[in-house]
């Protein structure tokens, strides 16, 4: 039987969601699980965990980040430097970059803070994570409220180079999928009816249905 909530239930009223809608814990969608990376007006790095994000194309490679606070770090090096790095971590290193948002004062270099190796990008102003098996070298291209007059704002930047290590593109070794590859955000799941919460994990894909059963079926 499916339920419908046009409004927050009833288990859910009066609770902290932090800024959260309700909604976002009720569909608890998983999306991509990034560190994203620019320079800090002294040069130091800043580093900032993100999961708000996807990709598109048109005469080019896009990300669009949903949900950027204008009064962070992030949003105002960006707007500083015009450029960013999206580091795609795994597993085996998830926990150093997540280790950035305990390290997140204007004073701290936060990559080394946290234990990872900084490295100029190739082709934009903004630092690479070497530990991360894929970073995205992106340009800033256009930024719109959210919300007018809100905290949020959405950025859309365009990829000008891609890092890749070769273990991670060769699916015979590390792969981009299963255990060793992209992770993704599943954030505090709620169940409306009782209002229990679950813990939030960090995901991995599982390949299921090839596209050449879906075509023979």
């Amino acid at each position: 039987m499916k339920l419908e909530f046009s409004a927050a239930p009833a288990s859910l009223e009066g609770r902290n969601m932090y800024g959260f809608d309700w909604k976002e814990h009720v569909c608890a969608i998983p999306a991509p699980l990034v560190t994203v990376t620019t320079y800090k007006p002294d040069g130091k790095t800043n580093a900032t965990m993100q999961s708000w994000l996807c990709f598109t194309n048109e005469d080019g490679f896009y990300c669009i980040f949903g949900s950027v606070n204008r009064h962070k770090h992030m949003y105002q090096t960006l707007k500083q430097r015009r450029a960013l790095v999206i580091n795609f971590p795994s597993a085996d290193n998830y926990k150093a970059c997540y280790r950035t948002i305990r390290h997140n004062r204007m004073e701290d270099d936060e990559i080394i803070a946290a234990g990872l190796t900084a490295e100029p990008a190739g082709m934009v102003d903004a630092p690479r994570i070497r530990e991360c098996a894929l970073n995205l070298e992106c340009e800033f291209v256009w930024e719109k409220e959210l919300v007018p007059g809100g905290n949020s704002m959405v950025v859309c930047v365009k990829v000008v180079n891609v890092v890749m290590d070769e273990r991670w593109f060769d699916e015979h070794q590390q792969g981009r999928y299963g255990e060793t590859g992209y992770l993704y955000n599943i954030h505090s799941p709620i169940n409306p009816v009782t209002g229990e919460e679950s813990e939030i994990y960090a995901a991995t894909l599982r390949r299921l249905i090839p596209q050449s059963e879906i075509d023979e079926g």
